[in-house]
């Protein structure tokens, strides 16, 4: 699938899928013809990449085949044991989490999963998480905590679910409780936002003493069509909410709410699932073992102290 703003990348891809199809062993200028192709496509991605409105961003973001937790599992670690329940009402899709293996560190992997067909969206509620998510989450750090291991959170939701049931069975306590807790956390925490950080709901699971983004990712309080309806009245501004909110990586970490990029492949995550696990695996690692360093008490006194400056201004 194709962003509105690549249709001629579309057009040169789709000329590439004709050509394979047709030369399914291409040799001599075929070949020749095929590298043409590919380098076109490779050299347009890179320019349309390279100045991406934020609006855009957010639609790259939101790509269907962007990777999901469950992508970056399977990519990352040599093994993945979830746990379910929030030993008090359920246990919710929306917000997955267990033990798992990247090379030798054994750590605690938590976050939302969207969901790949419509099937599983509506079963993991398009990775909208309920009160029981995120007290299954707090329940998985806690865990973590008892054994000192680094927990690791994948964001990537629109927001918390404001459905009726979600507010009485305490949305807000869940999400309050969780930022409070995280905070005096006593084992490492790295939160990676991966595609959309929206709101609580993103934040729900996001007080880390390392914040990450992959560039094409974004993160905002609310969402820009949200935005526009608030400001405007009027949904369809929300290219220009977007461009206000400041919601793209390279906005976010000026602001020093994030603490590094993780660079994308050319053409997004979508378009090479390989070469993101490969990038992020790697900054994943590099602050495992750096935080692994740190005692326990400096880990939770430096992590709050980093979340109390967020918002001053000189």
């Amino acid at each position: 699938m194709s962003l509105d703003f690549e249709k001629e990348v579309a057009d040169v891809e789709a000329k590439i899928a004709e050509f394979k199809t047709q030369n399914p062993e291409p040799t001599g200028v075929l070949v020749k013809e095929l590298n043409r192709l590919e380098t076109e496509r490779s050299d347009m991605l890179k320019k349309i990449y390279a100045s991406l409105t934020p609006w855009q961003t957010v639609q790259v973001a939101r790509h269907p085949e962007r990777p999901l937790i469950r992508d970056f599992i399977q990519g990352i670690c040599s093994e993945f044991i979830e746990l379910h329940g929030d030993r008090l009402f359920g246990d919710d899709h929306g917000m997955i989490g267990g033990f798992a293996m990247i090379d030798d560190h054994r750590v605690m992997i938590i976050g939302q999963q969207k969901g790949k067909d419509l099937e599983e969206k509506i079963k993991c509620n398009f990775g909208q998480a309920c009160p029981e998510g995120y007290r299954k989450a707090l329940r998985l750090m806690k865990l973590a905590e008892k054994f000192n291991l680094p927990v690791i959170t994948f964001i990537d939701t629109p927001g918390a679910f404001p459905g009726r049931d979600a507010e009485e069975r305490g949305q807000a306590e869940a999400i309050a409780r969780n930022l409070l807790e995280m905070s005096a956390l006593k084992t490492p925490i790295i939160a990676l936002v991966t595609g959309e950080g929206g709101s609580g709901g993103a934040i729900g699971i996001g007080v880390g003493d390392i914040v990450l983004m992959l560039s094409n990712a974004v993160y905002s309080v609310i969402s820009p069509e949200g935005c526009a309806s608030i400001l405007w009245r009027d949904g369809t501004k929300a290219d220009e909410a977007a461009n206000a909110l400041k919601i793209t990586s390279k906005s976010i970490l000026q602001l020093k709410i994030i603490d590094e990029i993780i660079p994308e492949p050319v053409g997004g995550a979508h378009r090479d699932y390989a070469g993101t696990m490969k990038a992020t695996k790697k900054v994943l690692l590099k602050h495992i073992t750096t935080l692994k360093k740190i005692t326990p008490r400096k880990l939770s006194s430096r992590r709050f102290e980093k979340f109390a400056a967020m918002g001053r201004f000189k």
